[in-house]
């Protein structure tokens, strides 16, 4: 059979796009992340970045005026390609919007005494995750992929298993810098501008451009005591999900990886300093390490074959925070399928992960094709007393294993986030991530059931992935009231900006 070169082509970045990953992108990969650890190091040794912040706000707030100064038809966006972002998607308004360049890569400032990191939009979490372990500190909430930003989790969101007990990654957020449409620096907290403050979170970049944000950092610790609890029912492990997170004084870290509709492993964790003598040492950030989902998946094993022990590990802060990232969970099986064996981690495991940049920027139409038929990326947030039903819809609708459940505190402030509680209520993010096995499943009506239930349930879902809602769904979705009044309220923010709704929805993602 005769197959025209494209198609060939295709086949085979296809077919053996592993081949491309372990050849190219691990090694540029791998030589990325020197030169970025030697930069930012130097960075923040030399306390060069405060001094340059100033001129890069003001770089900002000149390509915006110049927009001004135009005939303003084009909207504005970041100029940071889609294909940088972690997003699944690219935003195809990037092809039309007015591009705004924002070179905001540093840590600012450490105080110790105000406990607060105050970083550029584009730090990284493992850039903030080395640069405090040495002072032994940490991010309250500190969402464990390496490449997630600090402006991607504060304009949409980011959720860690310390959410039970701080909530959301904006809810650690206590003050933002942000250049505005009329291209004004304004600073906001809860004290100053409070309504921009609490707006921004969800926000999308529909408001300004975030330039900088004042987190909340707490004492650290050597280790991470973490226990394993095994389930074979879904009840029982949600009774005991749901009575751990909401303890008056919980465990610091909490989640669970489903492996099945009625299996798998509930995790606790503590910070400690030492070692203890009821389990052992498990450096999980090794490069030879076996990825950490599989680790788990063990555990549910040796418990179906009555080894009903309740398994303790001590393992380094660090390699807990970020213990999903060499597997991205576990989508990196789908492109290197024997990455986990024991052979490949102990030749090529120092090279891992590849960049998810560079995975995107190579990805071929075939393949965006095919992730968009039968491939899923979604995370939910439900009240947690519906998370045995919430579970047994998305087994119905997608049947993708291993899920992921936290649990997390949403605090009820203003914001998108409407809640029914006087003080703070307590969901679960459901995440799930792979191919699904549902027989009936069809991605766009899939999709929209699922939609459907977490608006039922007064839930929400997270915007970097796909939303097949209509624009009056989603706004039922969201608390709107404030959100709308600072669009009417500042300067050139409609003309510049479109509607959070209008950079999220499936039409302008591809």
């Amino acid at each position: 059979m005769d197959i025209e070169p494209e198609t060939l082509l295709e086949y085979l970045i296809i077919e053996y796009r592993w081949l491309l990953v372990i050849t190219m992108l691990m090694p540029l990969s791998f030589f990325w992340k020197i030169w970025s650890y030697i930069r930012n190091y130097v960075v923040f040794k030399l306390n060069s970045a405060p001094r340059a912040h100033e001129r890069k706000v003001k770089e900002v707030q000149r390509q915006v005026q110049l927009w001004l100064s135009g005939d303003r038809s084009a909207k504005l966006c970041t100029a940071r390609p889609s294909w940088q972002t972690m997003s699944f998607r690219r935003g195809l308004y990037k092809n039309t919007f007015t591009k705004i360049h924002i070179n905001l890569i540093d840590i600012l400032e450490v105080s110790i005494h105000d406990m607060t990191v105050r970083c550029e939009p584009l730090v990284t979490m493992a850039q903030v995750s080395k640069t405090l372990e040495p002072l032994g500190l940490a991010l309250a909430v500190l969402p464990e992929l390496d490449q997630l930003t600090v402006g991607g989790l504060v304009m949409g969101t980011g959720v860690e298993t310390s959410s039970h007990v701080h909530g959301l990654f904006q809810h650690i957020c206590l003050q933002y810098e942000l250049v505005l449409a009329d291209g004004s620096v304004v600073t906001c907290s809860k004290e100053q501008n409070p309504d921009l403050y609490y707006a921004v979170p969800w926000s999308y970049g529909t408001l300004g451009f975030l330039t900088s944000a004042t987190i909340k950092i707490v004492p650290a610790k050597k280790f991470v005591r973490l226990q394993y609890h095994p389930h074979t029912n879904l009840q029982e492990l949600s009774k005991q999900f749901s009575e751990e997170s909401e303890k008056v004084k919980p465990h610091q870290f909490i989640e669970a990886l489903l492996f099945s509709k009625d299996s798998g492993v509930m995790m606790t964790g503590d910070m400690v300093d030492e070692i203890g003598d009821d389990g052992k040492y498990n450096p999980i950030g090794k490069w030879y390490s076996e990825w950490f989902f599989t680790q788990v998946k063990r555990h549910l094993d040796c418990y179906r074959q009555e080894e009903k022990l309740t398994p303790v590990q001590y393992i380094p802060l660090r390699d807990y925070y970020h213990r999903h990232t060499r597997s991205f969970f576990w989508e990196l099986q789908d492109i290197i399928p024997f990455g986990n064996n024991p052979l490949f981690r102990l030749l090529f495991g120092w090279l891992m992960p590849p960049e998810v940049s560079l995975l995107k920027l190579t990805q071929p139409e075939a393949v965006t094709k095919l992730y968009n038929k039968a491939h899923v990326i979604q995370d939910m947030l439900v009240p947690i007393k519906s998370m045995e039903s919430a579970v047994q819809l998305f087994h119905e609708e997608f049947e993708v294993y291993p899920i992921w459940l936290c649990p997390l505190k949403v605090f009820n402030v203003p914001g998108q986030l409407k809640i029914h509680s006087d003080d703070w209520q307590m969901f679960v993010d459901i995440g799930v991530y792979g191919v699904p096995k549902a027989k009936e499943f069809e991605t766009v009506s899939s999709t929209r059931r699922i939609e459907h239930f977490v608006t039922e349930q007064k839930g929400f879902q997270m915007l970097y992935a796909d939303t097949y809602t209509t624009r009056d769904e989603f706004r039922r979705m969201f608390e709107h009231t404030l959100y709308d009044k600072l669009r009417d309220s500042l300067p050139y923010c409609k003309e510049a900006f479109p509607e959070i709704y209008g950079k999220v929805n499936r039409n302008i993602r591809k």
